[in-house]
């Protein structure tokens, strides 16, 4: 991936509750049309949140929504050390071939159907209400750590006031 072009690919995250992006797919797309057909999928995710199944979550999203825009062959280029990225493609059902420290995994999609379709659709919107409820907590708990505070000073005032009486 020579770098991240927001016209043509597709960038997806996960966020947690404090709204940190913990972990980042990309679904690069070639720049020649006529190659269209291919996508490559990278993935990102967060020291402290490894272990529980985002990468592979992320996997899932880009194949649904990568079979949606027509795209036939998914490409995953690892390094042979990775082998958390390897077992998402393997569990795919990606062919993988090595080469030294690198490994390519390839893995054709099927065509998408109502269903891909649909179920794309329901994931973008509970995704977006994820998000939505993540960002009205996060309000919620900061304008409260805001009225602890402002009680604090207050406390500390009367505190200071007693002791000069």
């Amino acid at each position: 991936m020579q770098g991240l072009d927001f016209d043509r690919d597709d960038i997806f995250g996960i966020f947690n509750r404090k709204l940190e992006l913990i972990a980042v797919a990309h679904l690069a797309v070639p720049p020649k049309p006529e190659a269209w057909s291919c996508a490559e999928f990278g993935v990102s995710v967060r020291k402290k949140a490894r272990g529980r199944g985002y990468g592979a979550r992320m996997f899932e999203r880009a194949v649904m929504h990568a079979r949606n825009e027509g795209v036939d062959m998914l490409f995953i280029h690892a390094l042979s050390e990775n082998t958390a990225m390897l077992k998402i493609a393997t569990n795919a059902g990606a062919t993988l071939e090595r080469a030294g420290p690198e490994t390519d995994a390839f893995l054709r999609l099927p065509p998408a159907n109502f269903d891909s379709r649909m179920s794309e659709l329901v994931e973008e919107q509970v995704a977006l209400t994820d998000y939505g409820l993540k960002v009205q907590a996060k309000n919620l708990w900061d304008f409260l750590a805001g009225v602890q505070e402002v009680r604090q000073g207050v406390r500390d005032a009367r505190h200071k006031a007693g002791r000069l009486s």
